[in-house]
């Protein structure tokens, strides 16, 4: 698959769907094979010849815009066609804002009381052109190389913020996490997030990093696009996350020069020092007020001691602020006697001495409750840590953890990016670490991770649990004392949850796993795979369940193994990798067998099921339903047997026996109602729709998908409520009611487009097509 493929596919594949026409019948009419036509509609040909084009938008009757945008949408100068458009080499262009282009804006907000750097706002400025683009030579990128807590950061936000409006295809921002105490982040990872926020879903997402820097490179063709990569650690980090397009401006900060990016890619170096006196007094006075008239020379003294660091300077006044206006010389003198003890320049010249002195001053001050919270939030994996999880990382009672929280973020140690979260900067991470490491013994800390990823195992139980009922639980050990997880009330809760803690408990699990908490590196990703399928973060799910996998083969733990193995074969199968589903899928049916779990079998040939549908093999599909069932009913899995009577159901409406579909389906929902599963009984209200439909029993069709999406509306499972919403529209269109079609469709489009779904084509398509 690639990038540039992609978009003419999706296109194909919903003016396909809207002309009710198979891949067959399309290839019969245009002239074409079938392999043709599937290869064009996973994006396996980049940029389709003007003939074929032709053909397929006879084949499919569109005419005049949806001609024209269909043509666009192939990568090509196509003459004769009506788009009369020019697509850059090497790509597609993104659809226009007509046409619901995504245009991201993910710059964090303005810093507070941001001083100075006239000097560097304005070389910035000048790198642009009037247009607010590069000049036509090359992508110019602005290294903000300089010391630890220097203000880079604060710098190109400011400057973004100030330039955004020139940059109306969006901005990027990714912290790169280059000098966090923890790894940096790989250069995929961070092409992934911008994929994602340039409107790619997760099963389009390329594997590889250079895939991933060919299909970004090539969404941000022909775009003026603002891309900020914050705390970069290294050129070989950066480069593949640079546009290729004239028209797009990178911005890098990092405390290394990258000098690589200056030889080797034409970026301009903006060198950015310890802040002027001026612009130091400056910052002081905007946070403290007037002391910094009243004492001058104290203000003074003190900038000199926090070396004119911007994060010092914000430490250090608010230390002030907390005195309630004590003379700044206590400041001073107290920081003096510190230095004399902890001033490193004269222990090597470490450059962050200024720093430490003034984290070493805020620190002391703290009560050794309030403290002790400080060194384990810093040893804490995840970017972000809620009260709830500190409490457990302490084994503090909710309230006591939650006034150390906020003592420390008024200490300026945490930042509460949200109500009850907090984020420590890197600085302060690197600051309690050590401090951890000299206060508490290596067996507190494994104590306190232990229990951390205890609060997270336990919730993320809970909640999986709330979406998906019907899944066989984890049996887990008891909590470790000290822990206190959370309890989602609702489907809806659970959701949030998960949503909040995402990139938390991608780092647990990855701390987990190299920290020798090998029943969590396996338990954690088991608890996710419901959220990461329904939410479409299918490579979280390959990557965590691979992750789950080791950990498992590193226990001996047959069970979890073919869990584990059942998991990535069903993240390659979303994903469209099915060889790579097939063999995972076999693999985990053998480990089933060789430990007798026919319900774990059962669950598996539902899977290879849902294989064999994608690939149009839908009698082999019945087959394994079949199986399935029997082994469900053998061992009492009434849930398992209700699926797999739904999904008989299903394969059998798809090969055309509606009436035994029906039968089957009818099946599954009492036994559905008779265990309150809300959930999988809109699955079933959904294949009974689509049958009525199929029987031409549009209102009896539409009756079943509305009681689906009741049963759905307070589930948050957005992408099965938008799956509906357009069957329900196909029946209102087959039932001559095009008003009530249109309003079921825009309902959907609006699901997947805030979902960046590729399923928001199809239905933009239906749309077009009736309007």
């Amino acid at each position: 698959m690639t990038a540039d493929g992609v978009v003419f596919g999706a296109r194909l594949c919903a003016y396909r769907r809207s002309a009710g026409l198979s891949q067959a019948e399309l290839a019969e009419r245009s002239g074409l094979s079938v392999r043709a036509v599937r290869d064009l509609e996973r994006g396996r040909t980049r940029c389709p010849y003007p003939d074929t084009v032709h053909q397929l938008a006879d084949a499919l009757g569109l005419r005049a815009e949806v001609r024209a945008a269909f043509a666009a949408a192939a990568g090509r100068r196509l003459a004769g066609t009506a788009a009369g458009s020019v697509i850059t080499a090497g790509g597609d262009r993104l659809p226009t804002a007509g046409e619901g282009r995504v245009v991201p804006r993910q710059l964090p907000g303005p810093v507070r009381q941001f001083t100075g750097r006239q000097n560097e706002l304005a070389a910035l400025t000048g790198l642009l052109d009037p247009a607010g683009a590069c000049g036509p030579a090359a992508v110019v990128i602005s290294a903000l190389g300089g010391m630890a807590g220097v203000g880079k950061t604060a710098l190109a936000v400011h400057w973004a913020h100030q330039v955004a409006s020139q940059f109306p295809d969006g901005q990027l921002f990714v912290n790169l996490r280059g000098y966090d105490v923890g790894q940096p982040m790989p250069a995929g990872d961070a092409l992934a997030g911008f994929l994602r926020a340039l409107g790619v879903v997760g099963q389009d997402i390329p594997d590889g990093v250079d895939e991933r820097a060919a299909a970004y490179r090539s969404l941000l063709a022909g775009q003026r696009v603002l891309v900020v990569l914050d705390n970069a650690h290294d050129v070989a980090q950066v480069r593949p996350l640079l546009p290729g397009s004239p028209g797009c401006v990178t911005v890098v900060t990092s405390r290394d020069a990258l000098g690589g990016l200056v030889a080797g890619d034409g970026a301009v170096r903006l060198g950015v020092d310890l802040l002027p006196l001026p612009e130091a007094l400056g910052l002081l006075g905007g946070l403290i007020g007037s002391g910094v008239e009243d004492d001058h020379d104290a203000a003074v003294m003190l900038a000199d001691q926090c070396g004119r660091l911007p994060l010092a300077l914000r430490v250090a006044a608010e230390l002030v602020v907390a005195r309630n206006g004590a003379a700044l010389a206590d400041l001073t003198a107290e920081l003096a006697d510190l230095q004399h003890r902890l001033d490193m320049l004269e222990a090597g010249g470490d450059e962050r001495t200024a720093v430490r002195t003034v984290f070493t001053c805020s620190y002391q001050h703290l009560d050794p409750a309030t403290a002790r919270m400080f060194r384990l939030v810093g040893s804490h994996p995840g970017p972000d840590i809620s009260s709830s999880a500190a409490a457990s990382l302490a084994s503090m009672p909710a309230a006591q953890a939650r006034r150390a929280l906020s003592e420390l973020a008024r200490a300026h140690l945490l930042h509460e990016q949200s109500p009850g979260r907090f984020s420590c900067h890197d600085l302060l991470r690197v600051y309690a670490a050590e401090q951890a490491t000299a206060h508490d013994s290596p067996a507190q800390r494994r104590a306190a991770a232990h229990r951390v990823l205890d609060h997270y195992l336990e919730t993320a139980c809970d909640a999986d649990r709330l979406l998906h009922p019907s899944r066989d639980p984890l049996t887990l050990p008891p909590p470790q004392p000290g822990t206190r997880s959370e309890t989602p009330a609702d489907p809806e809760q659970a959701m949030a949850w998960f949503d909040v803690e995402h990139k938390v408990l991608l780092a647990a699990i990855a701390h987990a796993a190299g920290s020798g908490f090998s029943r969590h590196a396996w338990q954690l990703p088991w608890s996710l795979a419901t959220f990461f399928s329904v939410r479409g973060h299918y490579e979280d799910l390959a990557d965590t369940q691979r992750i789950a996998l080791a950990a498992a083969t590193s226990l001996g733990d047959v069970s979890a193994q073919a869990r584990a193995g059942d998991q990535i074969g069903f993240a390659c199968l979303l994903r469209g990798q099915y060889a790579a589903a097939a063999a995972h899928f076999e693999q985990a049916l053998d480990l089933f067998r060789q430990i007798g779990d026919r319900a774990g079998e059962a669950g598996t040939y539902l899977n290879v099921s849902f294989l064999l549908e994608r690939q149009g093999r839908h009698a082999e599909a019945f087959q394994q339903d079949e199986r399935a069932l029997s082994l469900f009913q053998a061992v009492g899995r009434r849930a398992g047997e209700a699926s797999a009577l739904n999904a008989a159901g299903w394969h059998l409406a798809l090969l055309g026996d509606h009436q035994q579909a029906l039968t089957w389906c009818q099946q599954a929902l009492a036994l559905q109602r008779e265990l309150d599963d809300r959930l999988d009984e809109a699955n079933t209200w959904d294949s009974l729709g689509y049958i009525h439909d199929r029987l031409a029993q549009h209102e009896q069709a539409a009756v079943c998908y509305q009681e689906a999406l009741r049963l759905l509306a307070h589930s948050k499972e957005r992408w099965r409520q938008a799956t509906i919403l357009t069957h329900l529209g196909d029946t209102h269109d087959s039932a001559g009611d095009p008003q009530a079609a249109r309003h079921a469709w825009r309902q959907a489009l609006a699901i997947f487009d805030d979902m960046h779904h590729a399923d928001a084509e199809a239905v933009r398509a239906k749309l077009t097509l009736r309007n």
